[in-house]
């Protein structure tokens, strides 16, 4: 019987799924081959005509440049793999950061994801932004255009830019998954949850690139409301 893999969010705090057993990057990590076939094979053996992809839930994190991380966490400063996260490449960091609003309201122990990036960004849910005083716009990651000024505050210093963004909700796909699934030329698609608690999600974005693994991702928000942790299921439409 082919076991059930767990992906990884970046939150290590909801306590709702298995994913605080993960180890750090090299330590004992799911065979990627191994997760491929799984997911290749939950597309195929869709139910109803829909098409069957794992769901992330993605809990605010931020991702910082270099010269913000000299800056917050001292010059030369490197993130610190803490776990690795369920695309290829992509982990969660030790170093974690505040993000002050303009109600001066805090929120603490905000992951950083790695590798680093050449931007400065904070994905926050609705529910992050209101309590921080933000309106941020929806926008894929790196597209800042609208973004919304914090504060990040580190261990070595702090650093106000225009960073704070709520992420759309998109779906992670190969060329070759795109193919396969029926969707090439599409844009979009729509995402339906099944349970007590059941909805489908409009507007799910398609990120396509070669290194991926199939996944749905959608931020803590969009989740609670269909009741999902990491892991769970949700059926795209062909």
């Amino acid at each position: 019987m082919v076991q059930s893999f767990k992906p990884a969010s970046e939150c290590a705090d909801c306590k709702l799924c298995e994913r605080g057993r993960q180890t750090a990057p090299g330590n004992g990590s799911p065979d990627i081959a191994h997760v491929v076939r799984e997911v290749i094979g939950r597309i195929r053996n869709g139910k109803d005509g829909l098409l069957e992809v794992p769901v992330g839930v993605s809990a605010r994190h931020c991702h910082l440049n270099r010269e913000a991380m000299d800056i917050l966490f001292g010059v030369g400063s490197e993130l610190t793999p803490f776990r690795e996260l369920f695309q290829p490449a992509a982990y969660a960091a030790e170093e974690c950061v505040s993000v002050i609003g303009p109600r001066l309201r805090a929120i603490e122990r905000v992951r950083i994801l790695g590798p680093a990036r050449d931007y400065n960004q904070v994905e926050l849910a609705r529910t992050d932004a209101i309590f921080l005083g933000l309106d941020p716009p929806v926008r894929d990651s790196g597209d800042l255009q609208g973004a919304q000024r914090v504060t990040f505050v580190g261990p070595k210093g702090s650093l106000t830019v225009p960073a704070a963004i709520r992420a759309v909700r998109h779906l992670h796909l190969r060329p070759v998954d795109v193919s396969e699934m029926g969707l090439t030329g599409r844009s979009a698609v729509r995402a339906h949850i099944s349970g007590e608690k059941g909805l489908t999600f409009e507007n799910v974005r398609l990120k396509i690139d070669p290194g991926y693994l199939p996944e749905l991702h959608l931020d803590t928000d969009d989740a609670n409301a269909a009741d999902l942790v990491c892991g769970g299921k949700a059926f795209i439409e062909s």
